[in-house]
């Protein structure tokens, strides 16, 4: 076998948490409070590239694809230590110590890492396609967690692109405004900390 160089890859990131109460509720407002702060934060972070924003909203909280009282939030970084740093190392990390304020505890992974090639904006159906391989095999190159992190050499043969539905919408929302595909919320059911 010979050695190639393998494709210039971003790091991806989905997150799924079941609200304990609607958005509306009072008991959310702290959180909903901190979503433009914390948003604009991931924003201007070193090494963001993305996020999935739903048309016409400044976030991805009225997007329910993985059940409707399920928020996702789905990320592309440059690096794995750029998301390390945004997610442990930024005032997101209050927000994560609050969780369970806001959200139901999880019986099964939540948040799911992989690779895909730069330039690659990964579909919320990708997304929860990765979430499920992660929870019916575990970690692999080509689902994966912190805690069991593959390096973009070792999931080179699973950086493949997957086409996008055809009912996906373009919304750009990026630090150079690159188009970013978001699909409609269709009721499914799961669980994540912004």
């Amino acid at each position: 076998m010979t050695a190639s160089t393998p494709p210039a890859a971003h790091l991806a990131q989905l997150n799924v948490a079941t609200l304990r109460h609607p958005l509306d509720d009072p008991r959310i407002a702290p959180f909903v409070e901190l979503l433009d702060p914390v948003n604009a934060a991931a924003d201007d972070a070193p090494g963001f590239v993305w996020r999935l924003v739903e048309d016409g909203a400044a976030d991805a909280t009225g997007l329910r694809p993985a059940g409707e009282d399920v928020i996702v939030n789905l990320t592309v970084w440059e690096t794995q230590e750029a998301l390390w740093d945004f997610a442990y190392r930024s005032g997101h990390l209050e927000v994560m110590r609050r969780r369970r304020e806001w959200f139901e505890r999880h019986v099964e992974a939540h948040l799911v890492l992989w690779w895909v090639p730069a330039g690659h904006l990964p579909t919320v159906d990708e997304a929860l396609e990765r979430l499920a391989d992660l929870r019916a095999h575990g970690p692999s190159p080509r689902a994966f967690t912190f805690a069991s992190a593959y390096s973009a050499a070792e999931a080179a043969q699973d950086l493949q692109v997957i086409p996008p539905a055809q009912d996906d919408q373009v919304v750009p929302q990026a630090r150079d405004e690159q188009p970013a595909t978001t699909t409609r919320p269709t009721p499914a059911g799961d669980a994540a900390v912004v």
